[in-house]
């Protein structure tokens, strides 16, 4: 469980208890398919911004470069060597961002980069929500330190000096709103 003020902070503990501790630099693997294709550059510049290098197969290689995103471009599982499944292996590769496919050969391309993640304990995220989320968590982890606050503390009014920072007293000025 992860719980802050923060959304992004809560998030990041949330992936650290679940061990799934973003990485803070390093390489970003994206590989999405046609119908989260639209957010490739959002997901691209959030995690460039935080200094990661991207890397990517042809498909979504050739969508970042038309928006003007430097990238390292990968081989398909299916191609030839050295492949991305190659570079997750050499830890050439921190995060993983990879949406399924349409097709039958780059599903089962997918599912043996994902396989070869886990194997090697790169994080996989498949979500676009959860891909910009992380690259807040990250953004949170770099800036600040984690807080580790008693979850009884969030809700005892003499702890806590400021009352707009109790969560009781602002969940119920919601419900009187």
């Amino acid at each position: 469980m992860g719980i802050s003020y923060d959304f992004a902070a809560a998030f990041a503990k949330a992936q650290i208890a679940a061990s799934q501790k973003p990485p803070l630099s390093g390489t970003v693997f994206l590989s999405l398919n046609n119908l989260t294709k639209p957010q490739l550059a959002k997901i691209a510049q959030a995690f460039v911004a935080l200094g990661f290098k991207i890397v990517s197969t042809s498909g979504t290689a050739y969508v970042l470069e038309l928006e003007g995103i430097l990238i390292e471009r990968a081989l398909k599982m299916h191609e030839r060597r050295p492949h991305a499944g190659d570079m997750i292996a050499n830890t050439h590769i921190e995060l993983m961002v990879i949406t399924s496919a349409e097709d039958q050969v780059n599903e089962i391309d997918g599912h043996k980069l994902r396989r070869i993640a886990l194997a090697d304990k790169v994080p996989i995220l498949i979500i676009v929500g959860g891909t910009l989320a992380t690259a807040k968590a990250i953004k949170s982890l770099k800036s600040s330190k984690i807080e580790m606050i008693a979850l009884q503390d969030y809700f005892d009014v003499e702890k806590v000096n400021d009352s707009a920072k109790n969560l009781q007293s602002v969940s119920s000025s919601l419900l009187i709103d």
